[in-house]
């Protein structure tokens, strides 16, 4: 069975219903390991009187429920764009992660307090029982197996939630390690040793939460994409043929993939349908060279707006033609043919005169343009006006 779908550029895209049964998958398997664990961390930890183990029986319990909102938000995701919904579901996952990354930071205040108080009485503790570094040691194997198994995953089908996820599970790991040197050396005399462990465990806790916090707030008020990133896109926008210049390209992420807009300046002379043939050029160019990119907004300018658009301020085309055949002194049978080109603060037009025109009304090209050097230098609405015998 296919791993994913084919768009029309032939770019192998992970489809939604793939990525949506491959996170489900993993994130059940997640829930299932995480379940077992907590409860044996918390049993062992209660009777071996380990404030570290179960410590990590409580971040362990988070993971659960960090598993579920995955599940929801992976479920969401997953949906088909709508109506009210254009560019699809995808930030739910990172909605997910922020919540993820809240949930350990609160989880890791939490065990940081709590071993805190623990430390300032530590006469009155009891000895850590062996069992304690047994249960460690299997939950530190557990977790770094659950973290390769997911982040395999993860990375194929590109879902940034199912990674935070992924290295959600490496940093049990590692407290899981640290949990494991804490009872170690509690076993050994120092009673110090496993709060400690604690208070280590809880920072990592809170550091990882907010690393997925400001991941995910960076993208949800549309941070841009890395400079490296820009320049790649810019660099295979400006190699499409007919772009004279690159400007006002913005970038933003939506959830796994990138959406990007750019102001494309081409010739102003060209017709209609050529500019639009360079936009969808670039843009497909962009899809097949960069496939994070979801789509790109082509905007085709004739001239460089970023230092100015004085041509908002000219009239509109039937006001323009108006004053064109005040100037010309007469019109062509199709006139409203002529081709205008709104450029800076004055405008320039393509006239053309059919011979037969020309002939029946004792008429020649020259006569025209002489007429308009006369007047174009100090009219106000045209810079240049080009008169063409068809």
């Amino acid at each position: 069975m296919s791993r994913g779908t084919h768009d029309p550029l032939h770019r192998h895209v992970p489809d939604n219903q793939q990525r949506l049964a491959d996170g489900q998958r993993i994130t059940w398997v997640s829930v299932g390991v995480n379940l077992v664990l907590t409860v044996m961390q918390m049993v062992v930890g209660f009777l071996a009187h380990s404030q570290s183990l179960m410590a990590d029986a409580m971040h362990t319990f988070a993971d659960i429920i960090s598993d579920g909102f995955v599940l929801y938000a992976n479920r969401k995701g997953a949906e088909a764009a709508d109506d009210a919904h254009p560019y699809g579901h995808g930030r739910y996952e990172t909605a997910a992660s922020l919540v993820l990354g809240l949930l350990l930071v609160g989880t890791g205040v939490g065990i940081l307090v709590s071993a805190a108080g623990r430390l300032a009485n530590l006469q009155h503790l009891p000895p850590v029982g062996v069992a304690a570094m047994w249960a460690a040691l299997l939950t530190l194997a557990a977790k770094e197996g659950l973290f390769r198994y997911m982040l395999a995953t993860a990375e194929r089908v590109r879902s940034p939630m199912l990674v935070a996820n992924a290295w959600h599970a490496r940093a049990d790991a590692l407290s899981s390690l640290v949990v494991a040197a804490g009872i170690g050396g509690s076993l050994l005399g120092f009673n110090f040793a496993d709060g400690v462990a604690a208070i280590v465990v809880g920072a990592m806790i809170v550091r990882a939460g907010l690393r997925f916090a400001w991941d995910a707030m960076s993208e949800l008020i549309d941070t841009g994409l890395s400079a490296e990133e820009v320049t790649a896109i810019r660099q295979t926008v400006t190699a499409t043929p007919g772009v004279l210049g690159l400007h006002e390209m913005r970038t933003r992420h939506m959830a796994h993939q990138v959406l990007v807009d750019a102001h494309v300046q081409v010739d102003p002379h060209i017709s209609v349908s050529e500019g639009h043939w360079i936009a969808e050029t670039a843009r497909k160019s962009v899809l097949e060279k960069h496939p994070e990119v979801l789509d790109v907004l082509v905007h085709i300018d004739a001239e460089n707006d970023v230092l100015g658009n004085a041509s908002l301020k000219l009239p509109a085309r039937s006001m323009l033609l108006r004053h064109l055949r005040s100037l010309l002194q007469c019109e062509p049978p199709n006139f409203e043919q002529t081709t205008l080109h709104y450029l800076g603060p004055r405008a320039e037009a393509d006239v053309f005169f059919p011979t037969a025109f020309l002939e029946a009304h004792q008429l020649t090209v020259t006569v025209l343009r002489q007429r308009l050097a006369d007047v174009l230098p100090n009219d106000v609405l045209f810079s240049e006006v080009r008169v063409h015998q068809a």
